[in-house]
């Protein structure tokens, strides 16, 4: 008598899902045979830059800190978009996390260049938006 196997107790992805599948680069960045850490080097990277950058913005000066956390969110979407695993840096699909990453680091940055008094990075479209919006109608 043979046992019958059924989808649920094979190891291999059936051909048609009916979930979610994980994704892509989502596997741990090194083997098993290091620590956590190390094998989650690129999420452990970002977060350490993120967290100087914090250390910089609540010590020292909030431009620099936050220029710091932006580039923190710019070295993400590198990572994302050129290392075929990143573990925990995976997300969703590599264009969503690529896009995201890339959108709230341009932010990040652009909002700590022209942040006011002495702004580094001056945009006269942003200033009259900005009068725009305040001005009576």
């Amino acid at each position: 008598m043979s046992a019958v196997r059924t989808s649920r107790s094979t190891r291999r992805r059936p051909s048609t899902t009916t979930g979610t599948l994980p994704p892509e680069g989502s596997r741990a960045a090194l083997d098993r045979g290091h620590p956590l850490p190390i094998r989650q080097w690129p999420i452990t990277l970002v977060t350490g830059v993120v967290g100087a950058g914090l250390l910089i913005t609540w010590a020292a000066d909030f431009r620099y800190g936050l220029l710091v956390v932006g580039a923190g969110f710019l070295l993400a979407a590198l990572l994302r978009l050129t290392r075929p695993e990143v573990g925990l840096l995976a997300v969703r699909s590599r264009f969503t996390d690529v896009a995201v990453l890339l959108f709230f680091g341009l932010v990040i940055v652009l909002l700590a260049l022209m942040a006011p008094q002495n702004p580094w990075l001056r945009l006269p479209a942003l200033d009259d938006l900005g009068r725009w919006i305040g001005s009576k109608h």
